[in-house]
């Protein structure tokens, strides 16, 4: 019998052992990305967070509507609500580079606004700058600018998009 030359049974070794590796070993798997589960928003640090089972995933300075202080009433008052929502669609063609939904009007919003005789509004949205102004980034945080929405940087809501899935609570507060 031929004596087997050592590389071979070195390869053939090597090869053996690497068989009987559980899969997870085998594979270098790319680490989970960790949704959000809620979203907090705080009008008044100006500040978006997201969360994962209670712990702080990322936190982002943000705009809000052009008139900040309360909640929203009615339609065109360019206040950003207050209360809990939840993201429930987004739109990949919007007019600012993304935008996550935000349920409002709930029923307190819609009961308010009944009692006053107007239109709650409604098309409140997390979203990045206007298309066409993504060179403003950061400098978007400097003045509260929107209708009543939430806006990021155009790199962050892309990170928002990816982090946050449809269903995920949305609290937003003074």
């Amino acid at each position: 019998m031929k004596k087997i030359p050592r590389i071979i049974f070195y390869c053939f070794s090597a090869l053996l052992f690497f068989q009987a590796l559980p899969l997870e070993a085998k594979t270098r798997a790319k680490p989970k990305l960790l949704l959000a589960d809620q979203i907090l928003i705080e009008k008044a640090k100006r500040q978006l967070t997201l969360y994962r089972k209670g712990e702080v995933l990322k936190t982002y300075q943000v705009s809000l509507g052009r008139t900040p202080v309360g909640a929203k009433i009615q339609q065109g008052d360019s206040k950003t609500p207050e209360g809990k929502y939840i993201v429930d669609w987004r739109n990949p063609k919007s007019q600012f580079h993304l935008s996550l939904h935000i349920s409002y009007p709930n029923a307190e919003d819609k009961r308010r606004a009944a009692e006053l005789g107007v239109s709650p509004g409604g098309m409140i949205m997390i979203h990045g700058l206007p298309n066409g102004f993504s060179a403003a980034g950061p400098l978007n945080t400097l003045i509260d600018w929107t209708d009543g929405c939430i806006a990021v940087t155009n790199q962050e809501i892309e990170e928002i998009w990816k982090l946050v899935p449809d269903g995920t609570e949305v609290e937003i507060k003074a």
